[in-house]
């Protein structure tokens, strides 16, 4: 579609990190009225002009608290996962919304889908029965009472699903950081299942255009849309950034079963992120085309060299998703796989 740049009074739930810090950011540049709401218990300074509401997402009354009385054009949700909101929070969050927005997009997740073998998943799929205490279990929890909803009201929800999301200021580090430090530092990459686990990979500008782009288009309501497709084996995703960076990857194969140690290599060469969306419906609503992997990963590549992550140390950890990287652990693991 071609993006219109509407003037719109929008609230990020989120706002602090990554994908609503990126929301956050090209809003108040194009002098749209913004508001962020979160517990405020991540330090982050938000640009001049952006209101920052405190709001805990698993207290409805804090919620009623935060939120009532106020109306908006769109509501971007970035933080409706299980360890932020809760469980039967979210339909109260819904209802405190309803009649109030012009639009509410739900970031929802990839794991929401119930695996399959059968290549690319489309948004008819059906969705993961996990329990809603988990990831992927709560964003297809959340996914039912946005539509269910939207059904018995008309409240204008809609759902986009991405994959992986990459770019800068990344806060998952097991991803392209930790590889891009591998291959400057020519370290070891173990590559686990042989490097055949598959993703979708999309860069975090073009999910943040997406969403805004649903946030404006009145056919999204009601709909779940998947917005991440261009997809890349463990193997190719590995070579494909090496060729970027324009170092030799030193590859060891991890032979299943070898050794149960976490965190050996990133959380997406794993059995369970082995999955492709397609992106038909997206063309079909006429939102913007991704940029690509390969323009998407050089263009972060080079945002990362001029990042203070460039001299990340060889540890990192990260508390929120629990997905970060150990240099050390890595080397002893390929140590005693080269001594068998």
């Amino acid at each position: 579609m071609s993006y219109r740049v509407l003037r719109v009074k929008t609230l990020i739930l989120g706002g602090s990190t990554f994908v609503g810090r990126r929301l956050v950011d090209q809003l108040s540049r194009e002098g749209h009225e913004v508001a962020v709401l979160n517990r405020g218990r991540t330090a982050s300074s938000l640009p001049d002009g952006v209101e920052r509401i405190v709001g805990d997402r698993t207290s409805t009354e804090s919620m009623r608290s935060a939120l009532g009385g106020t109306e908006w054009d769109a509501v971007i949700d970035v933080s409706g996962f299980v360890m932020a909101a809760g469980g039967g929070e979210f339909e109260d969050l819904l209802g405190l919304l309803d009649g109030t927005v012009g639009a509410y997009v739900f970031v929802s997740s990839i794991m929401a889908y119930e695996p399959s073998g059968v290549m690319p998943w489309q948004e008819d799929a059906p969705t993961t029965q996990d329990p809603v205490t988990t990831y992927g279990g709560f964003k297809a929890h959340a996914e039912r009472a946005i539509l269910e909803r939207h059904a018995a009201t008309g409240f204008p929800g809609s759902v986009a699903r991405p994959a992986a999301i990459y770019g800068p200021d990344n806060n998952i580090h097991d991803m392209e950081t930790a590889m891009f430090l591998r291959l400057r530092r020519g370290l070891p990459i173990l590559l686990p299942h042989e490097g055949l686990v598959t993703t979708s990979y999309g860069h975090v500008d073009d999910l943040c255009l997406n969403l805004r782009e649903m946030a404006q288009l009145p056919a999204a309501a009601g709909q779940i849309v998947n917005v991440t497709g261009e997809g890349a084996s463990a193997r190719a995703w590995t070579l494909l950034l090496a060729g970027i960076v324009g170092a030799e990857p030193d590859i060891v194969e991890v032979p299943t079963g070898f050794t149960d140690a976490k965190p050996l290599y990133g959380h997406l060469f794993g059995t369970k992120h082995h999955g492709i969306l397609s992106v038909a419906k997206a063309a079909d609503l006429g939102l913007t085309v991704e940029r690509g992997i390969r323009r998407g990963y050089a263009e972060t590549y080079e945002w990362f060299c001029s990042s203070a992550l460039v001299d990340a140390p060889d540890l990192l950890s990260d508390p929120v998703w629990g997905a970060g990287y150990d240099f050390g652990l890595e080397a002893d693991v390929v140590a005693a796989l080269r001594a068998r």
